[in-house]
């Protein structure tokens, strides 16, 4: 990965909706080699798809509330059994496996309180938990889908190098 996939890459993070024409114009290049590198970008799964970004609150979603989850169960039947059940439970947006004191964390999207504890219930009836705890977001100051690419180029070496300078 060079300069130029880079910028292809913050281009494409912006609007994905550009033509290839506009793109290649911007960085510099004819039609044909930009897309050759945004399929190139795509085929090494850099690019995994292309959404549209939708307002949650004009699709009555308005509410954010992150899960905190611990369990005592810690085997990968368990495991299989919870994300199968969180999978299937369209709300819950966002999924992780956190370290320290939760298990995981979870961020779903709502219309109002009731409608997170509709939520909430379909998860307990399905499996044993041992805590659940939910927070409330009351303002949604920064969200991006945009990631970070300065780091992008740089070599396994480089990374390494950085972190033992930290410690």
């Amino acid at each position: 990965m060079d300069d130029l996939d880079i910028t292809l890459l913050q281009i494409l993070q912006e609007d994905a909706t550009l033509k290839v024409a506009e793109i290649a114009q911007e960085v510099g290049l004819s039609p044909t080699p930009c897309w050759r590198r945004i399929q190139k970008l795509e085929e090494e799964g850099i690019i995994r798809k292309r959404v549209a970004l939708l307002d949650p609150a004009k699709l009555h979603v308005g509410v954010t509330v992150f899960i905190a989850v611990r369990t005592n169960q810690h085997n990968a039947a368990w495991v299989e059994k919870f994300s199968a059940i969180v999978m299937d439970i369209p709300e819950i947006v966002e999924f992780y496996r956190m370290s320290g004191d939760v298990d995981y964390l979870l961020r779903a999207v709502v219309p109002d309180i009731a409608g997170y504890d509709a939520v909430y219930k379909r998860l307990i009836e399905r499996i044993e938990l041992t805590d659940v705890s939910s927070s409330f977001a009351m303002e949604q100051i920064k969200f991006t889908t945009a990631l970070p690419l300065k780091f992008a180029t740089r070599t396994e070496s480089e990374l390494r190098n950085d972190k033992e300078s930290r410690s």
